[in-house]
């Protein structure tokens, strides 16, 4: 998933059966976010969840590095690689409705690691790095960072990972289970595309719906819980894929979904 060309896009898109992989292609500049590479990955997202014969997203960098975080000469000309109402990279402060993996090799630092959190699972390399260096630039971490890190791992280590500014190596994210799937060096995608199948094989309709119940259920109100995610399972309880799937496990096969 790399490339040197300097013609190529800043953003590769390409489908793998019902998985969309989006690949982050500035491997000289380690994959930092430019404003050309926020809006085209907020396309490719917007394609992940109108596409009924899309279920899950693969989010990468190419070139053994997944993202460095902001291009910083980009920020010095006055860009900022934001998305009205989707934020950092078109992604942090909206992710897609449906599932997104990030798959991490080399660095993922300041955005990079932003970007990585705004994901629902991750794969990464065992020589992969993460870290939020922005208190030693005289910065902080905007972009979802100080939001979504302590919810992830103990309070006390997102405290010292963010006051410090510290890299984190991935052998220590997957021992406090941020990290899904920890692989050899060079892996990261090609393992991120086995749970991608793993995950896409069920209905997308349920997929996504479950996803945004586990999302959005953190400050519901203990009373009203229940009926606040009738909103996101009743019409999936009610579509063609629920009836698609009962058939398919009476008829001993398998189901055929089409996202309705």
């Amino acid at each position: 998933m790399s490339t040197t060309n300097d013609d190529a896009p800043e953003v590769l898109v390409e489908e793998r059966g019902r998985v969309l992989v989006i690949t982050m292609n500035r491997p000289r500049v380690r994959n930092a976010m430019s404003q050309a590479m926020a809006y085209r990955i907020a396309e490719a997202l917007e394609t992940l969840d109108s596409r009924p014969d899309l279920s899950v997203g693969i989010i990468t960098g190419a070139g053994g590095t997944f993202c460095a975080g902001m291009d910083l000469k980009g920020f010095a000309r006055g860009e900022r690689p934001v998305v009205p109402g989707r934020g950092f990279a078109g992604l942090v402060q909206q992710p897609p409705k449906k599932p997104l993996i990030a798959a991490v090799e080399g660095y993922a630092l300041a955005g990079g690691f932003e970007i990585v959190l705004a994901c629902d699972l991750i794969v990464a390399s065992q020589e992969a790095k993460f870290g939020l260096p922005e208190v030693k630039r005289g910065l902080t971490a905007a972009a979802g960072g100080l939001l979504r890190l302590q919810h992830r791992i103990p309070y006390h280590l997102a405290m010292e990972l963010v006051l410090t500014g510290k890299m984190w190596p991935a052998t220590e994210a997957a021992e406090v289970h941020l990290v899904n799937r920890l692989t050899e060096p060079g892996k990261a995608f090609e393992v991120a595309l086995e749970l991608a199948e793993e995950v896409a094989a069920n209905a997308p309709l349920a997929l996504a719906a479950s996803k945004q119940v586990l999302v959005r259920s953190v400050d519901w109100p203990l009373d009203t819980q229940f009926e606040k995610q009738e909103e996101y399972v009743n019409p999936v309880r009610e579509s063609e894929d629920a009836k698609e799937g009962a058939r398919a496990f009476v008829e001993k096969r398998e189901p055929r979904w089409t996202g309705r």
